[in-house]
């Protein structure tokens, strides 16, 4: 299974390059780079805790977590018909980006070119997600995965242009306290689809490039967030810099 993953000094992030396109969480206790030495051993041991953490997300058949499905008639149609999938990364000295570009990405009756940008900066647990469709069809989407155990937060800015959906309680595969959360732009939005497996925005047909931003926040990594109530204080700061500034 091809993979692309991304890091900083707080939280990992690793996108499946299958048909189900999906991101999970690698929970961090440590600031070094770890997802080089993970997996390396040729099987899952990287779902059970390690002095560094643990991957601690588990997406299933679900969206895992900022990842981009196509949602048309109550289905999620992912990305089982795609030409060819290219990831580049680029490391900068403030932030690291990967960009996979997805040709020929075929869904019902529509063939398109596809590009998602994740860009990751030190000391913050969010990734920006920037995407953008070669045609404007119906149903390009993104999400959280749905677990029985953890509570749906919900919230917009003062000016009305941004706001987060986000879910918390013990849904990690420790299990233990994980946040799941994304900002988006209102006006980005078509619909909010709540559906068995997930919470899924359903963006607007657009060729324009859409950001969003995706995190998770993890009981134990070093000073976490450990409570509803800090996550939820978290989040309220992250959508004032948002209403203030436009963007993270």
């Amino acid at each position: 299974m091809k993979a692309q993953g991304w890091e900083n000094n707080r939280i990992g992030y690793r996108l499946y390059l299958d048909w189900r396109n999906a991101i999970d969480i690698f929970g961090k206790k440590t600031s070094e780079n770890i997802l080089p030495k993970v997996g390396q051993d040729g099987f899952d041991s990287y779902h059970e805790m390690s002095d560094w953490g643990a991957d601690i997300l588990k997406a299933g058949k679900g969206i895992g977590i900022g990842s981009i499905d196509r949602y048309l008639n109550n289905e999620k149609l992912h990305f089982r018909e795609v030409d060819s999938t290219i990831a580049t990364v680029a490391n900068k000295a403030k932030e690291s980006t990967v960009k996979v570009n997805y040709y020929g990405w075929k869904t019902a009756s529509d063939k398109i070119d596809f590009v998602s940008e994740l860009t990751i900066k030190p000391d913050q647990l969010y990734t920006q997600h920037t995407i953008k469709a070669s045609q404007a069809i119906k149903g390009i989407c993104t999400g959280i995965v749905k677990q029985k155990t953890a509570e749906l937060l919900k919230k917009e800015s003062k000016n009305k242009k941004w706001a987060y959906l986000a879910t918390y309680g013990e849904q990690s595969l420790v299990p233990d306290k994980l946040g799941m959360a994304i900002f988006y732009e209102i006006s980005t939005i078509e619909n909010i689809a709540d559906t068995d497996l997930d919470y899924l925005l359903v963006f607007k047909p657009t060729t324009k490039a859409v950001t969003f931003y995706l995190l998770g926040a993890w009981e134990q990594e070093v000073n976490g967030i450990k409570t509803k109530e800090e996550f939820a204080q978290y989040l309220d700061k992250q959508l004032e810099v948002l209403n203030k500034k436009g963007k993270m």
